[in-house]
This record gives C-alpha cells, structure tokens and sequence, in this order.
C-alpha cells in the first residue's frame, strides 16, 4: 500500500518534467497537435534557439548566475554569526529582534515591490545588480538565520565552553568549533538561498530591465500576444533547472546530512 502511493506520488512529481522533455524535443506544429503525438522524431533545434537564437537566455543565464551566487555568499556570511549570537549569546533585545527577523518572513513579496521600487529609483539602483541582490537579501537572510539557529542549537555547550577555557575568542570558537559542525546546515541552506535567488520572479520582473534580466524573466521572450513557442519555451526552462540540479547532486550527501542531524541529536535530547 505504502509503495503503491509513493510510486503514485513520484508519477505525479516526475510527470510534469517527463512531459517538458517531450515538448522541448518536438517541433511547434507537434506540440499542438491533437490528440498528442507520443511518437515522433526528436529534434534538438528548441535548444539551438534557446541558446543561441533571437532570444537566447544565456545572458540571462550569466545574470541569474551573478546575483544568485551573490546573494547565497552574503547571505551565509551574515547569517552565521547572526545565528551564533541567537543561539548563544545573552542580546539584550534578543526577542524582539527574534520576533522582528520572523516577522519580515510574514510580509507578502508583492506588498514590497513599490516600496522597493521608490526606494531604489531614489538611489539611482534599479536595474543594477547591487539593487536586486541587496532586496534579495531581505527575504534571504531572515529564512538563512532561522535555519540556521537550530543547527547552532544542538551543537553541545561543553565543546564550546572548553575552546573558550582555552582563550579561544568568540570569533575563533566561531570558525574552528561551531561552523564545522554545522556543515549540513549551511548545506542546506545554501542550496535552498541559490533555489530561491535563481527561481525568483516577481522582484526580478519589476525592478530588472535591460542589464540585470534574470533567466525566469528571459523565458517570457518566447511568450507573445500573438502565440507561444511553447517548445523552445520548455527548452529554456531545462536550461535554467541545470544549475539547480547538477548543486543539488553535488551537495547531496550534505543535505542529507543536515536534514537528518537535527532530528538524531533532538531525539537523543529527549
């Protein structure tokens, strides 16, 4: 029964992308035909066009890949220590800033896009890359922190207080005992900061343009009034889902690593 639903569950998850890969290998004329045809011969030109055609997104690729790997960078850098002094440190508006940090989690993404919008117009940052990783970060770094601060959590006081017995700096106990034993965590979190970062849309859409176009607005090249080449459409995006994919097979003995180690020590807590 139980393998029935999880092969019933996987169809339903792999059938989307299954179907993706046909229409990226058929031409436009297949791909509205009707009934459809599950037998046909396999043409790689969508991919040709989506990379090097009219509207080829690998200038976008190049953008996506610049602002997401930048903010996934800043993002750990301050979320690390900003965990550390939630899980450690005496603050003394340790939860109002808690609060305030979740609190910018519950905000709507599209009650911010006007504020953002006037606040870089004003700065002379729209359309530039400090512009859009600076508001990616402000919905980043709030998710990285709170991640992260349970895995700072169940690392045991006792190896923290003897590197600090033996005049290690905070900075030192930091780097040398806390970060290698969270590995897992910053594992997960930077895949799930790149995911967010090279998925993002609504903030791209409105407050990119001509010089900072990420890939998911590049897409839209291929969408018009008149129609929509839906083949070279599903070409760019398993162009665009590579990144994430070749990360996420690279860093996966780490992910597994971090989204089991909190639930092994949590148990042993208990």
């Amino acid at each position: 029964m139980l393998v029935s639903a999880a092969s019933l569950l996987l169809l339903v998850w792999v059938f989307p992308l299954l179907w993706a890969i046909l229409v990226s290998l058929k031409s436009e004329n297949e791909v509205l035909a009707y009934p459809p045809n599950l037998i046909f011969e396999p043409i790689a030109q969508n991919y040709k066009d989506a990379l090097f055609g009219d509207f080829s997104i690998v200038p976008s690729l190049v953008t996506s890949t610049i602002v997401a790997v930048s903010t996934t960078f800043l993002t750990i850098v301050l979320a690390v220590p900003a965990a550390y002094a939630f899980a450690r440190l005496r603050l003394p508006a340790k939860k109002t800033l808690g609060f305030y940090t979740l609190a910018t989690q519950m905000v709507p993404p599209v009650g911010l896009v006007i504020p953002y919008f006037l606040i870089l117009n004003r700065v002379n940052w729209l359309d530039t890359y400090q512009g859009m990783i600076i508001v990616y970060l402000t919905f980043s770094l709030p998710f990285a922190i709170w991640l992260m601060v349970s895995y700072m959590e169940d690392i045991p006081l006792e190896m923290e207080e003897a590197a600090l017995l033996d005049k290690a700096s905070r900075l030192q106990t930091l780097w040398h005992i806390i970060i290698p034993q969270v590995r897992g965590g910053i594992a997960v979190t930077v895949i799930f900061v790149f995911l967010n970062a090279w998925n993002e849309f609504l903030f791209a859409v409105q407050l990119g343009g001509n010089t900072v176009r990420p890939v998911t607005v590049a897409m839209y090249n291929f969408v018009s009034v008149e129609q929509t080449l839906w083949a070279k459409l599903a070409a760019a995006a398993l162009i665009a889902m590579l990144p994430v994919v070749i990360i996420g097979i690279a860093a996966q003995k780490q992910i597994v690593k971090g989204l089991t180690v909190g639930a092994v020590k949590g148990g042993g807590r208990r």
